[in-house]
């Protein structure tokens, strides 16, 4: 039933599905579990993704009458410094990363290319070998192009591992590497690197590579391409500066006497 939605999305339309239990899927029972989300004070953000999963969910099954709407969001101008990872933050995370050389090659091609994480398995000998990956997802195509340092630190690791064809990062069973897997891993670095958890997550690297590329070609649209997004409102979302950064910035307009 869940094969139409994707697999990060199946996800939330379980959670929801747990939660109604045995009950009639009622707009108010949607309503209540809308409420209950609020309650458990995730993001905003977070709880309109989630709605969202679940309203594709309801109109695939013919429910449109018990589709909710999502919350209101105001446009944040900046975003929280002690949930952005910065540049040295990454730096320190690599470093700690020394004696795993997969987790630190794979923290790279992360950062390096703006990839989501669960695109890693699009990253085989034969791509990078081309110097370029070809990214199926959310229905879209794109094409990835590998800095030439990188693709020469893919494809040595490749031979070392003796991978000479398909996914490049794979764990011991032979399986592409998952995000549980990685994410662990990461967070295993965070005392020895210096770095709060809270920063350490896959998808913070890509977001450290999209205000590194913002702040040097200032061109959000071929950002948004590179990234995969549909709309360059989230494209926003991801270089938008830290607190302090944007104080700075009011701050040198010099209008207070």
């Amino acid at each position: 039933m869940l094969t139409f939605l994707l697999d990060e999305h199946i996800r939330d339309v379980r959670a929801f599905a747990f939660y109604a239990g045995e009950s009639e899927i009622t707009k108010e029972v949607v309503l209540e579990y809308k409420q209950e989300l609020q309650k458990k004070e995730y993001a905003v953000r977070s709880i309109n993704s989630m709605l969202a999963s679940l309203n594709s969910f309801l109109i695939y099954m013919g429910w449109t009458d018990c589709k909710v709407k999502s919350f209101k969001l105001q446009r944040q101008v900046y975003c929280a410094e002690e949930k952005e990872l910065t540049k040295a933050e990454y730096e320190r995370l690599l470093k700690a990363a020394e004696k795993n050389e997969q987790l630190r090659l794979v923290m790279q091609t992360i950062c390096r290319t703006g990839i989501r994480v669960s695109e890693l398995k699009y990253f085989t000998v034969e791509a990078v070998s081309r110097g370029e990956v070809i990214v199926n997802c959310k229905a879209k195509t794109r094409t990835i192009l590998i800095p030439g340092k990188l693709r020469k630190l893919l494809l040595d690791y490749a031979r070392k591992q003796k991978i000479r064809s398909g996914v490049i990062f794979l764990t011991r069973n032979g399986k592409p590497l998952d995000r549980k897997t990685i994410w662990a891993q990461m967070k295993g670095l965070c005392k020895a690197a210096g770095v709060n958890p809270s920063k350490v997550f896959p998808h913070n690297l890509r977001k450290l590579f999209a205000r590194t590329f913002y702040g040097i070609e200032k061109d959000i649209a071929k950002l948004a391409d590179i990234l995969g997004h549909s709309s360059i409102d989230t494209t926003r979302i991801y270089i938008m500066t830290t607190g302090t950064e944007h104080r700075r910035k009011i701050e040198r307009l010099g209008l207070v006497v």
